[in-house]
């Protein structure tokens, strides 16, 4: 099973359509005197371009009292400017051949634009319209926020969601992680243009944002249109509430009741950020437990002991402490042999070093994962985006991948004993 696995990765990755690295490309980083941060990636192999505009705004940069905001801003930006409303914005974009979104996640939120290399100004300009023109009528503002809370509301009829929601809970108590980017319905409801305006005003500063474009353009003549719309933004400082850390590891048990046909098992563990060194190994753990038809999870107790539906592991990368998560759906008379099944393979890891094939599997799973991740233009830019909002350097994806090639069995089980220790366990399952 290993060694088919590892075939099968290997021809996944000779499909991909070649990404050259960033090293290997032409990368230009400036700065402009507001303190705004742009990179361009020229890239002339198709006749688009993609725009990734990433500010400093997330759930991280939330309160239990506004959680939610981020997200619903972003769906705003978009949904009228003083130029055009949100029809009219999605028009114009189809009209050049693309799209144009926004959304808030955990670290960033981001306003993502594809369009046509012949419309790559026009489509510059409604990136810069739309974050730094937003108009935000009231009556758009009521219909957005009922929108999401029906979302939320929706979510807690779901058992993986519900699971997902109290696992981060747990985790994070009250860490700004601990919820959903869609934020608590409590909060969202109580959102009007007042508050977004205000929280648009504290965030969207310059030095809180970058802009990557990738695509068939050149830098010089992006970069002197760039200065002209985003240059006259005044600098500012983001005023951002303390990061209270999450509280100390310690081994619980939750169970919820929500209505459903299949119960699921979460049971998960605080980790380091995506910069920490031991980030690549911890990946390479992720994926042995949970990453793919060749897992753990996946082999053992969904292929041999028919415990589980669906399994899997995540580990979402964060700027500051993140989370390792492994998952089972099972039937709800089951819960308990999956519970302790799932307990079993996680002691197991951090007990006998795993084979040099099977980390040799995991390793190309991470790195292929990545490398399938980035062949878009509109995830390059996002790449770049996030690589220097974070500090990194937008070669850092490349030397990721490099270190992950470089990872060991001592390696996964010695990040495996020192943080999987200690686990929190969240089940949801039907009455």
């Amino acid at each position: 099973m290993i060694r088919q696995a590892l075939v099968l990765v290997t021809l996944l990755a000779l499909l991909v359509p070649p990404v050259a690295s960033a090293e290997t490309v032409g990368v230009t980083r400036t700065r402009l005197p507001n303190g705004m941060t742009v990179v361009v990636r020229e890239n002339p192999v198709a006749p688009l371009v993609a725009y990734s505009l990433l500010v400093k705004m997330g759930t991280r940069t939330e309160t239990p009292d506004n959680a939610g905001i981020s997200n619903m801003l972003q769906l705003m930006l978009v949904r009228g400017t003083e130029k055009m409303n949100g029809e009219e914005i999605a028009a114009a974009a189809d009209r050049m051949g693309g799209s144009i979104d926004a959304y808030g996640d955990a670290d960033y939120s981001e306003i993502t634009a594809i369009a046509l290399s012949r419309h790559w100004q026009a489509m510059l300009e409604m990136v810069g319209d739309v974050a730094l023109r937003p108009t935000m009528p009231d009556g758009t503002v009521r219909a957005v926020r009922d929108f999401l809370v029906r979302q939320i509301r929706n979510r807690g009829d779901k058992p993986f969601d519900v699971a997902s929601d109290r696992m981060r809970a747990a985790l994070f108590g009250s860490n700004p992680y601990a919820w959903d980017p869609l934020g608590r319905r409590e909060s969202v409801e109580k959102l009007n243009r007042d508050a977004l305006l205000a929280y648009y005003r504290r965030q969207y500063l310059p030095g809180q944002m970058v802009l990557a474009i990738s695509g068939d353009v050149k830098s010089a003549a992006v970069l002197a249109q760039v200065e002209r719309i985003f240059g006259a933004l005044a600098p500012g400082k983001a005023e951002t509430p303390a990061l209270l850390p999450p509280p100390l590891m310690a081994a619980t048990r939750q169970v919820f009741t929500v209505p459903g046909a299949q119960a699921q098992i979460f049971m998960g563990a605080l980790a380091p950020p995506f910069t920490d060194p031991d980030y690549p190994a911890l990946k390479v753990m992720t994926a042995i437990l949970g990453g793919g038809m060749a897992s753990r999870l996946f082999s053992d107790l969904r292929d041999k002991q028919a415990l589980a539906y669906t399994t899997g592991a995540q580990y979402p990368a964060r700027v500051d402490t993140g989370a390792v998560v492994s998952i089972l759906g099972t039937a709800p008379a089951n819960v308990a042999k999956a519970e302790a099944a799932l307990k079993e393979q996680l002691m197991r890891i951090q007990n006998e070093p795993a084979s040099e094939e099977e980390v040799a599997v995991a390793r190309s799973y991470v790195v292929g994962s990545q490398a399938m991740d980035r062949r878009t233009n509109a995830r390059q830019a996002w790449y770049l985006a996030a690589a220097e909002l974070a500090g990194v350097g937008h070669q850092y994806f490349d030397i990721y991948a490099t270190n992950v090639k470089k990872v060991t069995p001592a390696d996964v089980q010695r990040v495996a004993r020192r943080y999987l220790a200690v686990m929190r366990t969240i089940i949801v399952q039907p009455q």
